[in-house]
């Protein structure tokens, strides 16, 4: 059975900067999914902002073991309905990998709970990405760093929790440092957020970058499928107690009724 990935792009640039068209003239999202599906273990498709849902509606994103998010532009028009959709999916065990500028995204910040703001500058700064957790499944077959010639560079502090790993930090020509490659697990689901990707640089089609794609999306991937019993709060009878008890003193709630969320 193949990893189901969906490639979200939000699909602006590319129709509106000339840079952005002659470097992705598919768009960001199918180079993407493009180096995806390099990998035979991947089958992939893509959605973006203008669609209907954003192209997320809910029987699509049951069908999905794991979410990648580029956005930038307008991250503000993304439905706040598709952001606790793709929430409620993550919980359950989806995979999402959050790339470059999407650390400002509703879903991420929704996720980490925290500002998710940095320093950044848009200068074409050579990044050196070096690997921090040599074993970790998504450097596997990386080395001990690779570069990228030209980036926008993103630099500490970085408001975001502490990570479960930290997998890349990057150095800028400008000093700057940066944690760029950070796993989370909320729920059931496996997040991470991957720095590189600014949208006037090639870096989608850097093989290098492709791999860590690669790793990231079967890292992702929870094999055991989706539990939505994660998001129940079930009120449990008395009768029901694992040990004999009686019930005592008032209560706000009838037998089977559901919880105040």
């Amino acid at each position: 059975m193949t990893i189901r990935a969906v490639v979200w792009g939000e699909n602006i640039h590319e129709r509106t900067n000339e840079v952005v068209a002659g470097i992705y003239p598919e768009g960001m999202h199918a180079t993407i999914a493009n180096a995806l599906k390099l990998d035979r273990e991947i089958s992939v498709s893509w959605a973006t902002l203008e669609q209907p849902d954003h192209g997320l509606p809910a029987d699509r994103l049951a069908q999905t073991d794991v979410l990648l998010w580029w956005g930038h532009k307008d991250h503000g028009a993304v439905a706040d309905e598709v952001v606790e959709r793709v929430a409620r999916r993550v919980w359950e065990g989806m995979g999402l990998i959050v790339l470059h500028s999407g650390h400002f995204s509703k879903i991420f910040k929704t996720l980490m709970g925290t500002p998710c703001t940095l320093k950044w500058r848009e200068a074409g700064e050579r990044e050196r990405l070096w690997v921090t957790s040599p074993n970790h499944p998504i450097a596997a077959g990386i080395g001990e760093y690779f570069e990228l010639e030209n980036e926008e560079m993103y630099g500490e502090q970085f408001a975001v929790p502490e990570p479960l790993e930290t997998v890349f930090i990057s150095w800028f020509q400008g000093g700057e440092v940066f944690r760029s490659g950070l796993t989370y697990r909320r729920g059931a689901g496996n997040i991470f957020y991957f720095r590189p990707g600014h949208e006037t640089y090639p870096t989608y089609h850097d093989a290098t970058v492709q791999k860590v794609l690669r790793n990231a999306v079967k890292w992702a991937h929870n094999p055991q499928g989706s539990n939505p019993a994660i998001l129940d709060a079930p009120n449990v009878p008395v009768e029901k107690a694992l040990e004999p008890i009686v019930e005592r003193g008032g209560k706000l709630h009838a037998a089977d009724e559901a919880g105040y969320r």
